[in-house]
């Protein structure tokens, strides 16, 4: 797992992150998903989130991988954020980025307890519930010029790594 400094709650680029997420790491379709697991077969799960906190804020990349393919992995992985952060999103990473985020938010309302959470978290919040057209509005917004300025921002430092698993002290199989 690698993590990074992420955004406020309360920022406003919030629906920014949330399609660049869809970009780099939010479902099958994402350049790391495509990347990491479909054309090399490295990882059986790869993705990205994110926390927002009142002050803080943080994003990270997960994969789960055998350990003699972990350094191959983070090399990958590693090489695409640092592709994203110089500018490489595509018009149509862009829109499969907007059409993750409208899903879940749309998808999201199909769940009793999601759609008490979101009436909560928008009160306790940010003090307003907007509407799912605004938010959908908000998400259609998002430009290829704004994701690229976030994803320099989330992706251009030297992320934190975590590793769990297995791992063998005389193997040589994961150097990082």
């Amino acid at each position: 797992m690698l993590g990074m400094p992420g955004l406020v709650r309360n920022d406003e680029r919030r629906y920014v992150a949330g399609v660049l997420h869809g970009i780099v790491g939010g479902g099958m379709s994402s350049r790391l998903f495509q990347e990491v697991r479909e054309k090399r077969g490295l990882a059986y799960s790869v993705f990205t989130f994110g926390s927002a906190y009142a002050d803080a804020g943080m994003v990270g990349v997960y994969a789960g991988c055998l350990p003699k393919k972990a350094t191959e992995v983070l090399d990958v992985v590693r090489a695409e954020l640092q592709l994203i952060a110089s500018g490489n999103i595509t018009p149509d990473e862009l829109l499969r980025g907007k059409g993750q985020m409208r899903g879940s938010v749309v998808m999201g309302l199909e769940d009793t307890g999601a759609k008490m959470t979101r009436i909560a978290k928008a009160e306790l919040v940010y003090g307003e519930l907007p509407t799912v057209d605004h938010i959908l509005h908000r998400i259609d917004s998002v430009t290829l010029d704004d994701v690229s300025q976030l994803a320099a921002e989330l992706y251009a430092g030297a992320p934190a790594l975590t590793v769990m698993g297995p791992y063998d002290e005389d193997s040589t199989a994961f150097n990082v």
